[in-house]
């Protein structure tokens, strides 16, 4: 086992959001982001990429403000779930749901767990994959990443460390990379003054595929809202967008592949010219719009509004 990856967890699978309008919802997202619908029910809509995962995107229906319900991650063999169990315990989480049977289209067995600030993932195995497909040229392929905001950066990551087995990538001023497998970050932790979600970022299947997106996006009166460009930490494309609801939304490619001889860097490594966000340095933004973006979806579950304690 290499070093840079989790002993538990073996990807992202999906991101659950309860949003108020899933007809509205399935159009954007079929129509102009580019998945397909995998299954429906009269309350939930399930969205597939290009990729084996049976969903990306679980919406649910449910009124007021959208809402994140809960991360999914992917278990690498049966027995981590037990151990993802007792260790979400000793780091001072809460188990949410007991391990059991899942009922969504996608099945398997899971279970779901909290960290002290209310921010719940969803861990399952033997869940559906689909056969091998075709990867689609300007579609996205499967989730890349999720970065959620915490004003305890440290104490977040590390509940992530040891309850889910995660180890630290990079480490930049803003933000804590976090590895569980050949990705250089799967889940990363953005430091501000709240525990929103930040941003999903769908992997593309090439460059092209991110720029190809977002004249899509812009034919359809959607602005990137940052990019074009390429991060420093992970190396990857992006082109980043605000959906119809409020979720900050990113087409990335390239996303850097790590091993064992991959050295975890620093803030003091990460630095860029004035003025610069990025490598390229020809992008608009981070646009006001997309900021403001970045702090509004809070997690479905009571203790998610919480405060967390203060430094």
């Amino acid at each position: 086992m290499s070093i840079l990856s989790s002993p538990w967890i073996s990807g992202l699978r999906s991101i659950d959001l309860e949003l108020p309008d899933l007809s509205r919802a399935e159009t954007f997202y079929t129509e102009v982001w580019g998945l397909e619908v995998a299954a429906r029910r009269d309350d939930a809509l399930y969205l597939r990429g290009s990729g084996r995962d049976h969903h990306l995107l679980a919406l649910h229906a449910a009124s007021g403000a959208p809402r994140l319900r809960h991360v999914t991650l992917r278990a690498s063999h049966a027995r981590a779930l037990q151990a993802i169990a007792a260790a979400t315990q000793r780091a001072g989480g809460r188990v949410l749901k007991p391990l059991a049977p899942l009922h969504d289209p996608a099945g398997g067995h899971g279970l779901t767990l909290c960290d002290p600030a209310g921010r719940a993932f969803q861990i399952v195995h033997d869940d559906v994959l689909r056969a091998a497909q075709s990867i689609a040229p300007d579609r996205p392929v499967r989730l890349a990443h999720v970065v959620l905001n915490s004003p305890e950066l440290e104490a977040t990551q590390r509940f992530i460390e040891l309850a889910l087995g995660f180890v630290l990538a990079d480490r930049t001023r803003i933000m804590a990379f976090m590895n569980c497998n050949r990705d250089h970050h799967t889940l990363a932790i953005s430091d501000t003054d709240n525990a929103a979600l930040n941003h999903i970022a769908f992997l593309m299947p090439s460059l092209d595929a991110v720029m190809r997106g977002a004249g899509r996006m812009k034919e359809h009166g959607h602005p990137i809202e940052w990019g074009p460009g390429r991060h420093g930490p992970g190396d990857n494309a992006f082109n980043y967008f605000i959906d119809p609801f409020g979720v900050v939304i990113e087409y990335t490619a390239e996303v850097q592949q790590v091993g064992e001889d991959y050295r975890a860097r620093g803030p003091a490594d990460w630095t860029w010219p004035p003025g610069r966000v990025d490598q390229w340095g020809i992008g608009i933004g981070p646009t006001p719009q997309l900021k403001q973006a970045q702090r509004q979806i809070f997690f479905a579950n009571t203790d998610s509004q919480l405060p967390e304690p203060t430094r």
